[in-house]
């Protein structure tokens, strides 16, 4: 037994229909032959405009009528190509369909609504003429044919518009209740049987599924899909003409194309039939001799990792924001439910980090019932300001690459977005597919064809350099040198080539524009002596056209700091731990990000105030999404987060300020630690990033040392007096102890001002568990209250911080990385 499909395409005007008829009849000579058929082009869609009209102006005679008109050509057609065609025995059938499709409309005009149940058999009407006219057609040629009722034979749990079949249970209806033999058994796509006997359909274009599901129930030996292409592309050959035809597919990538815009697929076709091992064919319905393309268990015979381009055109983008998204259980649901209600399908989605807003991606023909559904569902949250105005992006397109070899092929996804680039390409959005085979891009529809072209000419052999220059090579730096050692032959595997072109101490720089080689870089650092300088790497970096060079400051330095401006005005990114310059004058601090704008170059420094946390990149996020900080509290010192956390324990507090110091989580003099500037600093930066024009005179900061307390002197000296202040501490401790509090050193933002002190705080804030070294950070916004935004996790440490630093390296290359 094989079982046949015959989508709309191939059933659009009487030519096709008798192509489809013929290819049918020739096969049943061969063997037994069951066939699903969809409606004629175009006839579901007109349907659901029948439902449309007459729930939202109570008339639908045109759009009746022009169904009506359809099936007379057709019928008309037939009986002109073939003589003995029995159309008086369609004509009535129509003339029956289209007078139950009338009272349907009668009663939906009176309800002023389209009941589920109501809606499943108006818009399987077409499925139901298919078979009626497809086996008139057949008999007419001499070949026996019977219906299949589906509603009678396959079982679907769900409700009435997305029902999914039970395989096992209607397998054995059809065991029950064998189809004739010797006849070509028709069976109409797109629908089944609830358990009450009732009508329901598999979601729209679901004819693929009812085949698929077909060939399971009759454990089939092959499912064929006839459409109007040879088969499965690489790309769109409309696009590119040397396109190749793929002569097989696995299931995985069938299932990923079909949801991606392999319109010869519907998604739920190959579940069915990889359950089962069930080989799947596609064929050209107007090439009947062509090979078509195999899904099954794929052979690998085409020797590609990347299986197909594919493209969704006639897209809009659909954006649902506002403050009344976040944290708000159910907003999601509503959207989305709006949609399968009005039978909108859903072709991606997207949401924010802020879960500030969702959008997703609609075929543009359902725009006017997608805006009026959402109009509908969120009257009174678009009324009272919770969200903004639905916005809707239009002439907008999906690109998408799908192939099992992008599991293991990698930097597949850096080639995509760069060869996007070279086309100058916008990306509305991005949507990567779980399984790793497919990943997606919204972009203009205007660019759909410089956009495919240059993936199909770009997608193999290309990699991405990255020049470094670190500028301090001790504790983090000389960390970051490590771990790109250690990183740069897994990089190099994924098409991302690391080379460190300069290393710098306070010594000497050292420069090779092929990348120094890392195995003994601290003995060539020791024994460089050439000053360094900005002129000097510009000079190298123009020499050897080195077009991403990236300088990377892991100092303390005042005077490199100073220099930032003048990296990016050379055409260098800068990625920095250094707070130094965003902390220095305001004036500096706009002019900074100007340089990096109008060099389109990326100031990174996202370590500046986490260490490795992603402190800044979260905070821009909220801010670009439109929320406002309202108030921050935080422990933004790993060392005092430790001497701190060490009091709850009852040590005393010069012990616990010893230990840090001899662990090495204080700087070598205590002093800068406990003097609060680092954590004025770090502030200083998270106020300046909220828009606060602060200098660092206007951080208030209380030391972490009694009142009075005299820290001159060497560290001896000051770790000899060190003792000194631990009755100061053991009384607040136990004054806080009182009232269930511990103390902890904050830097908090509230109402524009910056303060920096020790604090007692209760088991209700987020700061109270804080301790061992962790860094922690609350964020009281206009949408996270009265529960803020909390980042926490280790705030000491070489490694964090270099971690943190290699982190913003990726990030220069604009896009995301799978490592």
């Amino acid at each position: 037994m094989r079982v046949f499909k015959f989508g709309g395409s191939s059933l659009s005007d009487a030519e096709r229909f008798l192509r489809a008829a013929d290819i049918i009849a020739n096969n049943a000579q061969q063997g037994d032959v069951s066939v699903v058929l969809s409606a004629p082009g175009k006839v579901t869609n007109k349907l659901v405009s029948v439902i449309d009209s007459t729930v939202k102006t109570g008339e639908a005679d045109l759009q009746v009528a022009d169904l009506e008109t359809v099936f007379n050509e057709l019928f008309s057609g037939l009986k002109a190509l073939v003589p003995s065609f029995d159309k008086d025995l369609v004509d009535a059938k129509l003339a029956s369909s289209l007078g139950q499709l009338k009272q349907y409309v009668h009663g939906m005009k009176l309800l002023g609504l389209c009941p589920d149940n109501v809606y499943a058999k108006i818009i399987s009407k077409g499925e139901r003429l298919s078979i009626v006219t497809m086996k008139a057609l057949l008999e007419a040629k001499g070949q026996p044919a019977s219906l299949i009722d589906p509603v009678a034979y396959l079982f679907a749990q769900g409700d009435y518009l997305e029902a999914h079949v039970d395989i096992e249970v209607s397998t054995q209806n059809f065991k029950r209740n064998p189809l004739p033999e010797g006849h070509v058994n028709i069976m109409p796509g797109f629908t089944a049987g609830n358990s009450d006997g009732e009508l329901v359909t598999l979601g729209r274009n679901g004819s693929d599924y009812s085949a698929a599901v077909l060939a399971a129930c009759l454990r089939a030996e092959c499912c064929e899909i006839w459409t109007d292409v040879d088969g499965v592309y690489s790309c769109d050959p409309r696009i590119v003409p040397d396109a190749r035809l793929l002569k097989s597919l696995s299931y995985q990538e069938a299932m990923e194309l079909s949801y991606f815009g392999a319109s010869v697929l519907h998604p739920k076709t190959i579940a069915p039939i990889a359950q089962f091992h069930i080989p799947c064919l596609i064929k050209n319905s107007f090439s009947p001799q062509g090979a078509g393309t195999l899904i099954g268990l794929d052979t690998g015979e085409d020797n590609l990792a990347i299986k197909g381009i594919t493209t969704l055109k006639n897209l809009t983008m659909v954006n649902v924001s506002g403050p009344g998204m976040k944290g708000m259980v159910g907003m999601a649901a509503r959207v989305f439910g709006a949609m399968s209600i009005s039978g909108v399908s859903i072709v991606l989605i997207t949401q924010s980090s802020s879960e500030y807003s969702i959008s997703f991606c609609i075929e543009s023909d359902d725009k006017v019932a997608v805006q009026q559904a959402l109009q509908n569902n969120f009257e009174l949250e678009l009324k009272e300001g919770l969200l903004e105005p639905i916005e809707f992006v239009d002439d907008s397109a999906i690109v998408t690459l799908v192939g099992d070899g992008m599991r293991t092929s990698q930097g597949v996804a850096s080639r995509f977005f760069t060869s996007l680039a070279e086309v100058n390409v916008n990306i509305i959005a991005i949507a990567q597919g779980s399984s790793e085979r497919a990943i997606s891009a919204v972009i203009p529809a205007m660019k759909v064809a410089e956009a495919v072209k240059a993936c199909h000419e770009n997608l193999f052999n290309s990699k991405h350099f990255l020049d470094v220059f670190v500028i301090g090579v001790g504790g983090v730096g000389g960390e970051l040198v490590e771990q790109i050692r250690r990183q740069q032959a897994k990089l190099a595997d994924k098409g991302i080539v690391i080379r460190v072109c300069g290393l710098a101490n306070s010594k000497g720089l050292l420069l090779n524009n092929n990348g120094i080689p890392l195995e003994n870089w601290r003995d060539q650092v020791g024994v460089a002596n050439e000053p360094l300088t900005l002129a000097r790497m510009i000079q190298l970096v123009q020499r050897h056209h080195i077009i991403n060079p990236v300088v990377i400051d892991c100092t303390s330095d005042q005077g490199i700091a100073e220099q930032y401006v003048d990296y990016l005005a050379a055409g260098f990114h800068v990625i920095t731990p250094n707070k130094k310059a965003n902390t220095a004058s305001m004036a500096y601090y706009h002019q900074l990000r100007q340089a990096a704008r109008s060099t389109r170059r990326k100031f990174m420094y996202d370590t500046t105030v986490g260490a490795g946390l992603p402190v800044i990149e979260n905070l821009q996020n909220l801010l670009s999404a439109g929320d406002e900080l309202s108030r921050f509290s935080g422990i933004l010192s790993g060392s005092l987060s430790y001497i701190f956390g060490k009091l709850d324990e009852g040590m005393s507090f010069s012990d616990a300020t010893t230990i840090a110091r001899e662990n090495g989580f204080t700087e070598p003099d205590p002093r800068d630690d406990l003097s609060g500037m680092d954590v004025a600093r770090k502030l200083l930066i998270l106020a300046r990033e909220t828009g606060l024009a602060l200098e660092l005179e206007d951080v208030v900061v209380e030391q972490a040392l009694p009142p009075g307390f005299n820290a001159e002197g060497s560290i001896d000296d000051f770790m000899a007096r060190l003792p000194e202040a631990n009755a100061y501490f053991e009384q607040l401790s136990a004054d806080a102890a009182k009232e269930d509090k511990v103390l902890r050193y904050v830097g908090e933002i509230d109402q524009g001002k910056c303060f920096v002190k020790i604090a007692a705080v209760n088991p209700d804030d987020p700061m109270f568990k804080i301790k061992d070294g962790e860094n922690a950070l609350a964020f009281y916004s206009r949408y996270y209250q009265p529960i803020p935004l909390v980042l926490r996790g280790y705030g000491a440490g070489t490694e964090v911080t270099a971690a943190g630093v290699f982190a913003d390296l990726m990030r220069t290359l604009g896009w995301k990385l799978g490592v």
